[in-house]
């Protein structure tokens, strides 16, 4: 089935969107493998208006903040650049250049494609503050111990995604392995994976910590509005 197709299926709801809108989602889905950055969040910030519905009453089942609602779709936008490019040859290199004449893989100095190492980051950093919240409000606990809980699931869901990868590895022929793996020869690479989740947990941690004071994110104000 093709993203044109796909996108007029029962997952999406694009019949709520104004025809403008939904010609300009047909025309986006129909160029999907040649979306540049920027067209491809546009075509997923209109595909998310379309299930607003969907999405309103996963939220009044699982309230969260606004805050915590745009790192989850920032999070999953990147899993999205991944997926058009593959995590090993998304072309930040290209886009850098074409923006400032430099590219950041010879200002890092990167010996390979960083991308797949910084949407671990982002999954630490993203995702510690809207689990967070949901241990608070699911789970009753208490603001540190929350924040405690968060970055400890941090640790354990990027464990198991890397036993995973370990076990395709075994199974898979080796060069499939390691193309889905994204190792790009460093047999450290899931070490460091995960510290890359745990180091973008802590970061976060600090800020939410630092914010504390104030109006934080993962917050979710109460149905009679903010505290007085």
């Amino acid at each position: 089935m093709t993203a044109a197709a796909w996108i007029e299926g029962p997952h999406w709801n694009i019949r709520r969107l104004p025809a403008s809108e939904r010609d300009e989602v047909r025309s986006l889905a129909g160029d999907v493998e040649t979306l540049e950055p920027l067209a491809l969040a546009r075509l997923n910030i209109l595909l998310g208006r379309a299930t607003s519905n969907n999405s309103g009453r996963l939220l009044r089942r699982w309230p969260l903040s606004t805050g915590s609602v745009g790192c989850i779709w920032l999070f999953l936008l990147l899993h999205t650049f991944g997926a058009r490019w593959i995590y090993s040859y998304v072309p930040y290199d290209d886009w850098a250049r074409m923006l400032s004449g430099y590219d950041i893989s010879s200002l890092l100095g990167l010996q390979r494609n960083a991308y797949d190492r910084l949407v671990h980051f982002a999954f630490g950093a993203l995702l510690t503050a809207p689990v967070a919240e949901i241990a608070r409000r699911k789970g009753s606990l208490r603001h540190g111990w929350s924040l405690a809980f968060a970055f400890a699931a941090i640790g354990l869901g990027s464990a198991l995604y890397e036993i995973f990868e370990w076990l395709l590895t075994v199974i898979a022929a080796g060069e499939t392995a390691d193309y889905y793996n994204g190792q790009q020869g460093d047999v450290w690479d899931p070490q460091k994976d995960m510290a890359a989740a745990q180091i973008g947990s802590a970061l976060a941690l600090i800020a939410l910590l630092r914010r504390r004071g104030g109006d934080p994110i993962g917050e979710t104000p109460s149905p009679e509005g903010p505290a007085q």
